[in-house]
């Protein structure tokens, strides 16, 4: 997780929002990615989305049965439909996302009986820091109104 907070921190210097994630096979991380949609300009451009595509990369499959997935953050429903997809064996998460989780705060779709896979789930690992670094992000974005419309005054 350390290294997932590590990402998010390069997210955070990126004025991305701040989550970070990484896979792991055998001990050894495969794939880290941190967000980056509006880097990349693509809605799909989530941390772990980023991390899965470098891990079936490593792998050479699009099947990801003995890995787990770091996150900072609890999967939104996007990112939830692709770990079930690539078949992740475990899912482990910071800080719960009350809006939108789909790892158990919302809907649990990691664990939906009638999907063809169902992914472990852990979940608080260092959840204080992976939560404060979404508060700051967020803080800031509210106390700093010139940046938010500096992004979109091409509108």
């Amino acid at each position: 997780m350390r290294e997932a907070l590590r990402q998010a921190k390069k997210a955070y210097d990126a004025d991305e929002v701040p989550i970070g994630a990484v896979v792991v096979r055998g001990g050894k991380i495969i794939g880290r990615a941190y967000n980056q949609v509006e880097l990349l300009k693509d809605a799909t451009a989530h941390a772990e989305m980023l991390a899965l595509t470098q891990a079936e990369a490593a792998v050479g499959d699009w099947r990801l049965t003995d890995c787990d997935l770091y996150v900072t953050k609890e999967p939104c429903p996007m990112c939830a439909g692709a770990l079930v997809h690539v078949r992740i064996r475990r899912v482990i998460f910071g800080c719960t996302d009350l809006r939108a989780g789909a790892a158990g705060s919302i809907i649990n779709l990691l664990q939906l009986p009638s999907l063809n896979h169902q992914c472990e789930i852990t979940s608080g690992v260092l959840e204080r820091e992976c939560a404060a670094i979404l508060q700051d992000f967020f803080r800031k974005r509210r106390t700093s109104p010139s940046q938010i419309q500096d992004r979109h005054s091409d509108l």
